[in-house]
């Protein structure tokens, strides 16, 4: 029933999955009668199950707290638990919390499930809940997610298994950040003894960390007294750290793995092969340009405004995603009603004349000298950015390309050490994280620079508003604002594709918080 959060085969089936053929040993002996058959497959069910996972990246730190890059979320969302969680309808459901109340609109009271045990078996309760919120919320921190609870005025515990919220405001979105990877309940002995938690990882998840192997895999075991009756199905995840797409693709075909994610092209390559299913949807995910807006010449609008026109989508699409991906803003259109309709925005229009006006009225009228920052091992990322040297020419912007290794990269976007920087964000469930999240001034992961009061009032007056219909009226005009500032250029959302070996059965992705859910079972 329930679900985990992750980053694409994060979610990893891992709660529900069953490998039809995967051991330690290698394959069933299927030398035997058909007669045989039902021994068989009661044999099998005593058989270790190992689940082996192509990763695209190497992980940058294991602390949900601190690490919002999705080669960790995909690692942590199977060792640590939430009090809530989504189902596959996207329904908050009961995690840690078995039930909630809220007695008024800016109090929830949430009572736990007795007998939880982190990893190292000391039991949950209360006073971790309210530690781990504190730690989220302490400027020290740094959470990338401290301010989707900025309405968090006090928790307070109520009793060992019980704790309250307490909000200055209502807050539409509370529940539904709840359900976020990295909100995720800590042991507050284990962050203590280790002083962060970027190399260790003691959660109530199905699975328990045991190994990294640095530049090569991680290893996560059956937690055997997970709460959840039943589950995990498998006992071991290994997930291989494999940068090349090819080494992915090689390793799928052969069965060295399972399971892995490719580009479309890829996905072309393995279509039509009998022991492989490639799965493909709509994400939420979109790339996207991002500027240090304190920075010349970007800190004039007119200037991100001429790159948004010289800025060719459609080419994009085509070129990078292989034509399987669609024009996007910063809310994805798989968000459906809560997205605008970009296209017809004037600056989605290319019109290299007006965007060589703006930059005369900019005083730019020679154009300038940029350098665009890119991740090395994304290929759509360094195509993205090699697409647009050659689109930012036409106005005069000469454009030198820095490509830069994962971890660099993750500092990089931390620390708005790049002017320009090629990226790919997930808009979420909902358009709090979408548009708050990363713009307004306070945002976690506002690491722009870029400030606007009128923006901030109306992502602040979205966020407190609970009537659906008035909260799109207002995330309408903030969307349509922040296009007209351009701190981000936001390019295209892109198809996902998943392929899995037939040694999976059931396999279903479905997106999720900008991440994938993958959602699989037994067969």
């Amino acid at each position: 029933m329930f679900k985990r959060k992750g980053f694409l085969v994060s979610l990893l089936i891992l709660l529900g999955i069953l490998l039809a053929a995967c051991t330690s040993e290698g394959e069933n002996d299927n030398s035997d009668s058909q007669n045989e058959g039902a021994d068989n497959q009661e044999a099998a069910e005593d058989v270790e199950q190992v689940l082996k996972i192509a990763n695209d990246q190497e992980p940058a730190g294991l602390d949900p707290h601190k690490t919002p890059a999705h080669s960790s979320v995909r690692i942590y969302s199977q060792v640590y638990s939430g009090l809530v969680t989504f189902d596959e309808n996207m329904e908050v459901v009961p995690d840690l919390a078995e039930e909630w109340d809220q007695p008024d609109d800016s109090t929830y009271v949430f009572t736990l499930r007795e007998g939880v045990q982190f990893h190292n078996g000391n039991e949950v309760t209360a006073e971790d809940v309210k530690y781990s919120f504190e730690r989220i919320l302490d400027e020290e921190t740094a959470s990338h997610i401290a301010s989707y609870f900025s309405n968090v005025e006090s928790i307070e515990v109520v009793g060992d298994y019980e704790v309250q919220f307490n909000l200055s405001n209502p807050d539409a979105t509370f529940l539904s950040n709840l359900t976020n990877a990295s909100a995720a309940i800590v042991d507050q002995e284990v962050v203590e003894e280790n002083g962060d938690l970027q190399q260790v990882a003691v959660g109530t998840g199905p699975f328990k960390f045991e190994e990294w192997v640095a530049d090569n895999r991680i290893n996560l075991v059956k937690n055997e007294d997970y709460f959840i009756e039943g589950q995990p199905k498998l006992d071991e995840v290994i997930y291989y750290t494999m940068k090349e797409e090819s080494a992915r693709l090689s390793a799928i075909r052969t069965g060295e793995v399972d399971l892995t994610t490719l580009t479309a092209q890829s996905a072309d390559l393995i279509s039509n092969e009998e022991e492989i299913d490639v799965k493909d949807y709509q994400s939420l995910e979109y790339s996207y340009v991002g500027f240090n807006v304190n920075s010349e010449p970007l800190d004039d609008p007119k200037v991100r405004q001429a790159l948004s026109l010289a800025t060719d989508r459609q080419a994009i699409t085509d070129i990078v995603w292989n034509g399987d991906a669609v024009v996007s803003g910063p809310v994805a259109p798989s968000m459906g009603d809560w997205s605008i309709d970009v296209e017809s925005h004037e600056l989605y229009q290319n019109d290299i004349e007006q965007a060589k006006a703006l930059l005369e009225e900019a005083g730019y009228a020679d154009g300038f000298d940029i350098t665009i920052t890119t991740a090395s091992t994304y290929d759509d990322m360094v195509d993205t950015a090699q697409l647009l040297q050659q689109q930012w020419e036409e106005i005069g912007v000469s454009a030198e390309i820095k490509q830069i290794e994962w971890g660099e990269y993750i500092d990089t976007w931390s620390n708005t050490s790049a002017d320009v920087l090629i990226g790919r964000n997930g808009s979420g469930t909902d358009p709090d994280r979408a548009l708050n999240y990363f713009f307004h001034t306070d945002g976690s992961a506002n690491v722009w620079g870029f400030t606007n009061s009128e923006y901030d009032s109306l992502v602040e007056e979205g966020k407190v508003t609970v009537d659906q219909g008035e909260r799109q009226e207002i995330y309408n005009e903030a969307q349509n604002l922040l296009l007209d500032l351009s701190p981000n250029l936001f390019l295209v959302s892109p198809m996902k594709y998943v392929a899995v070996r037939d040694s999976v059965v059931d396999f279903v992705p479905y997106p999720h918080d900008g991440e994938d859910i993958v959602e699989v079972s037994k067969q």
